[in-house]
């Protein structure tokens, strides 16, 4: 039986599907130890974080951040740096406790999952990604990682899911994208693609075909076996 036909064994999921997952938000619920290192890092330069800002953060990459925070006139090499400088501060206060944000049923959800061609798409910085995998030890689960380094253009725009989809060697209609963001949602519709709402930093995310609280909802899987590939 070829590897296409085989993919969903075992998980409940129809063969010929992929599952594509955002990092932040729905890997790990870690959108509160970003707001709390975008405090504590905005205070080094004076800036004091509204809501407002934090809100504006969700779902971005770390160069639309950084400019949207300290000015759209600031040099290429400063928005790098003090997006670098952040993203330290975020896994220095994290680190040793990683498994502890994991969203709920998530390890077990993948495990069960194991089979079906699984990537993660993130806006997140190379090492954030590279760090988050290392410490929770999930990096077997996927057979593809893109990072927000390696489209030109980040979500909301398609790029970073239609190249999930392009290493999977999926058609995009055929992966199922889990996101906690409105820009992402976006994003993974713009490619063509399913979406389910992990309720972590928007209680509802009405663009998206289904919204669950985390992976351990009752109606996900109901749901998921119930998708079919398009062709």
């Amino acid at each position: 039986m070829c590897h296409s036909l085989q993919s969903g064994l075992g998980s409940g999921l129809a063969p010929g599907l992929a599952l594509i997952f955002d990092m932040d938000g729905v890997i790990v619920d870690s959108n509160g130890v970003h707001r709390e290192t975008w405090t504590l890092f905005n205070r080094r330069y004076g800036l004091e974080t509204t809501e407002a800002m934090l809100q504006f953060m969700y779902g971005r990459r770390n160069d639309e951040i950084v400019r949207g925070f300290f000015g759209r006139d600031l040099p290429d090499a400063e928005v790098a740096a003090r997006g670098a400088a952040k993203e330290r501060l975020f896994r220095e206060t994290i680190a040793g406790r990683v498994e502890r944000y994991l969203t709920p049923g998530l390890r077990s959800f993948l495990e069960r999952h194991r089979a079906v061609p699984m990537a993660l798409a993130s806006n997140a910085e190379p090492p954030n990604v590279h760090f988050i995998l290392e410490e929770t030890r999930l990096a077997r689960y996927f057979r593809a990682v893109v990072d927000g380094h390696q489209v030109s253009r980040p979500k909301p725009f398609p790029d970073i899911y239609l190249r999930a989809a392009h290493l999977l060697k999926m058609p995009p209609v055929d992966c199922i994208v889990f996101e906690d963001s409105h820009s992402g949602v976006e994003a993974a519709r713009a490619a063509g693609m399913r979406v389910v709402g992990i309720a972590s930093t928007h209680a509802d995310l009405p663009a998206a075909a289904l919204n669950v609280r985390n992976f351990l909802a009752p109606e996900l899987p109901p749901w998921l076996n119930a998708q079919t590939p398009a062709a």
